[in-house]
């Protein structure tokens, strides 16, 4: 029994038998006044039934077998409903699979699918290793909507006891010879019996192909792992990978958000130049009140630059007075105050690459200041000498006066 129920009438692939024997295209519909009422009743309810189980029993004992030729099949006169029988491996069941079980089930217009699967110690000997194990396998195929029936742990080779256990018509697999130890191609005994139907293989989907784009990509399918939770011991990657791959995680992280980012600012570019033509003018206006020929920027500068060579410049030294006479004249008349003023009002204030010079200078003429006193001071002790005691008692005898 079919896993597709159907209301109304029971139909396969959309065929009702009329009075004539001929069969009429309805899906799944009744007659009604000499219409078909289309409804859509087909549904899948439970997965297909192994072989052994009581469901596929019952519908292999209700069959009364006797192989249909294949005009009949073509035809849709036979009198029961054709079983055609496939099988594979079915690792990583996707949609070439799929494509390939839509084919054998539509291959006749009324067709009872049983598909064979091959058990992991079978298919380990004769094709290599598989991804998924034989139980997952099965559980992949038995869910899919064109299968009616599978058989758990299929042969690798087909005899006559295989196919009259399960009480086959039409063998389908696609047409490329499988070749063993024993013989050039597997299908030769069914083919030699007219019970082979060909299907056709879907291009660029296959599972060596996706194998190998796991393997391709190994780095990322390992990244991606480790991202959901994956340690890297049940990945097989050791302690430095693990600690390169989350790193390269963390860095698309960062290169996605920075995605995000400008994502937003290119939805809110519009927003962001009108805003901006807005403030343009008052932007421009402060631009050259700040940094413009009469600036602030510019009048801080000259300010600073003043107050800097006033600090750097050295200032001119004041002038000292010289003290009042007894006469009250400010202005002595002494030799040594001529020649100290004469110095000292001569003699602009030193520069200052020649400050240490000046001061030498100054002490050589106080220095001489010194000697010339001293000389006159001399000279006024000679004049005395004559025992006088000072300028009063002082007698000219000099015969020239």
């Amino acid at each position: 029994m079919s896993a597709v129920t159907v209301t109304a009438t029971t139909t396969l692939n959309g065929r009702i038998p009329n009075g004539n024997g001929k069969l009429e295209t309805a899906l799944n519909g009744y007659r009604k006044n000499g219409c078909v009422k289309q409804e859509l009743t087909t549904s899948l309810q439970t997965a297909a039934p192994f072989s052994t189980d009581p469901i596929a029993i019952a519908e292999r004992e209700r069959c009364h077998y006797g192989r249909i030729p294949r005009a009949a099949a073509l035809a849709g006169t036979a009198p029961r409903r054709v079983r055609v029988y496939s099988d594979g491996i079915y690792d990583m069941f996707h949609q070439g699979h799929a494509r390939q079980l839509q084919q054998a089930k539509t291959v006749f217009p009324n067709v009872y699918l049983i598909v064979g699967v091959c058990s992991d110690s079978l298919t380990h000997s004769r094709k290599g290793r598989t991804v998924m194990t034989e139980d997952e396998r099965y559980e992949a195929v038995r869910h899919c909507r064109y299968v009616d029936e599978v058989v758990r742990d299929a042969p690798w080779e087909y005899d006559e006891e295989f196919l009259d256990k399960h009480k086959i018509d039409f063998v389908a697999h696609d047409d490329i010879p499988y070749t063993t130890e024993d013989c050039e191609d597997t299908y030769a005994m069914i083919k030699a019996k007219d019970m082979f139907v060909a299907t056709e293989r879907t291009e660029g989907v296959s599972t060596s192909d996706i194998v190998a784009r796991i393997v391709r990509d190994y780095d990322i399918y390992v990244r991606r792992n480790l991202a959901r939770g994956y340690s890297a011991k049940e990945l097989n990657v050791s302690f430095l990978n693990e600690k390169k791959f989350r790193l390269q995680n963390k860095m698309d992280e960062l290169k996605d958000k920075g995605k995000k980012v400008m994502t937003n600012i290119g939805e809110k570019r519009v927003d962001i130049l009108t805003k901006w033509e807005e403030k343009s003018r008052e932007l421009i206006d402060a631009f050259l009140l700040l940094f413009g020929p009469d600036g602030r920027l510019s009048s801080i500068w000259n300010e600073s630059k003043g107050r800097l060579m006033q600090a750097l410049s050295q200032p001119p030294s004041p002038r000292s007075s010289p003290p009042p006479s007894e006469n009250g004249d400010s202005h002595s008349h002494s030799p040594t105050h001529s020649i100290l003023h004469f110095r000292g009002s001569a003699s602009p204030p030193p520069p200052k690459s020649r400050r240490y010079e000046t001061l030498w200078e100054a002490q050589a003429d106080v220095s001489c200041s010194e000697r010339v006193g001293e000389s006159e001071a001399s000279v006024q002790r000679q004049l005395t000498d004559d025992g006088s005691d000072s300028d009063d008692d002082y007698q000219d005898t000099s015969p020239y006066l």
